[in-house]
């Protein structure tokens, strides 16, 4: 399978004054395979592969200290080869297994800056809250689940790929209902790899949404690592109840009935440490960056895969699969869950939305997107321009906004009077690339 992360990665082994690299993003993305490959291709199989989760006892390596020709004497005697700087890529995966292996990053940098090092794990904002890590000595890529691109790349579709990643504009009939009939198998597939290469394999969708439970239960696997920081059992019900809240404000003492609210915040802000979750607070527009005006009171979430959400919501699936309105899957939440994630994969790290609540009447923009210096609002629904509102208001309120993007299933078109671009689904990654 493709990933996309491919081209970053060789753009950071290409670069002159390149650093040490820490790949983070949430368990069973694809991490340990695309640094392997990216390994295989571009080092001509030259990795060397240090795994600090299944290897415990290679942790003294770094305990001693941060002699790096110490520690690389010794991976080389543990591994019977030898790492040659200028030539060949270490890779400690799970690293966040072993916080003095984090550490040694910085001085990896300063002792041997010639030698490709890569660092990835499955919790490392969990990991690198206590322990120091100075600023500056690394560099850092985010590895998210298989886009929609991705997913149509798997395949071994690249003329549908193509299209959704160029400049958006109005396509023939039929081919815009197929790349939504492959959008509506990738809202129950998601984009988990495991999954993909499943459904790649049988061409069954009932096949790859057997694989959901195990992954679920494989993050909850996690949850005993996080003591004594929060309750496993309220990790669990947040865990499940995000899911069915997605495209909603997040109340904590919704999200469960068993747990103070303090323990359940504890509990979803460990979740976002580990990109199971991603908090995306209300911000207001007037100005950028938007993260400055950020609400800490006001949020909404997304799941980390679009896949997984619909599995951890028990949808009857032989209902909302035939359901001909993608945006009318589960109420409409797995279409914000899909445009969410696809503006994460595509740059947007930090995502926003708009809600003004007024005596008279409230108001809401689904997301905030920033490219090109500017601030474009986005909604995630079907319906003509008229019956958007809170769009209108928005637009109105804020005229510095020069447009705003409705996402529906229906084609291509501009209403640019009303300062309005409406696009299928599908592009929603490409709208969102900076």
């Amino acid at each position: 399978m493709r990933r996309l992360i491919m081209e970053n990665l060789q753009k950071w082994k290409d670069q002159r004054h390149r650093k040490p690299l820490i790949l983070r993003g949430a368990r069973q993305v694809g991490k340990t395979w695309a640094v392997i490959n990216f390994g295989n291709q571009f080092f001509d199989g030259r990795i060397h592969v240090v795994n600090l989760e299944k290897r415990p006892d290679w942790h003294r390596v770094f305990d001693k200290n941060f002699d790096i020709r110490r520690i690389l004497m010794e991976l080389e005697i543990l591994m019977n080869t030898r790492i040659i700087p200028g030539k060949d890529l270490l890779f400690l995966d799970e690293i966040q297994s072993c916080p003095k292996a984090i550490t040694s990053l910085r001085y990896f940098h300063e002792e041997t800056p010639e030698l490709h090092v890569i660092g990835a794990g499955s919790l490392l904002e969990y990991a690198m809250r206590d322990i120091p890590f100075p600023i500056g000595r690394a560099q850092f890529l985010n590895l998210h689940p298989m886009n929609f691109v991705e997913f149509l790349l798997a395949l071994g579709k690249e003329k549908e790929a193509e299209i959704i990643v160029s400049t958006p504009r109005r396509l023939s009939e039929s081919v815009h209902n197929l790349l939504l009939e492959d959008l509506r198998n990738y809202m129950f597939i998601g984009g988990m790899p495991e999954c993909v290469q499943r459904y790649v394999e049988t061409g069954n969708i009932m096949e790859s949404l057997k694989v959901h439970s195990d992954l679920a239960a494989s993050f909850r696997e996690d949850f005993p690592k996080y003591a004594p920081y929060s309750d496993k059992r309220c990790l669990n019900a947040v865990f499940s109840s995000v899911a069915r809240s997605v495209g909603r404000q997040i109340k904590y003492s919704r999200l469960s009935d068993d747990f103070s609210n303090p323990t359940i915040k504890k509990a979803f802000d460990l979740l976002c440490l580990a990109r199971v979750i991603r908090r995306i607070p209300s911000a207001n527009p007037s100005g950028l960056p938007l993260g400055a005006s950020v609400s800490s009171k006001k949020f909404k979430a997304l799941m980390v895969d679009i896949g997984l959400m619909q599995s951890l919501c028990g949808m009857a699936l032989d209902t909302e699969y035939s359901q001909i309105d993608l945006l009318k899957i589960y109420k409409g939440a797995l279409a914000e869950q899909f445009a969410g994630q696809e503006f994460i994969s595509a740059g947007q790290e930090e995502l926003y939305y708009w809600d003004r609540e007024a005596k008279s009447s409230s108001a809401e923009v689904d997301f905030l997107l920033q490219k090109g210096g500017g601030i474009y609002p986005v909604e995630v629904k079907s319906g003509a321009s008229g019956r958007l509102k809170s769009l209108h208001l928005f637009l109105k309120t804020y005229p510095h906004v020069t447009s705003g993007y409705i996402f529906s299933c229906a084609s291509y078109a501009e209403i640019r009077e009303e300062k309005m671009i409406f696009l299928p689904l599908y592009y929603a990654y490409s709208c969102a690339k900076k």
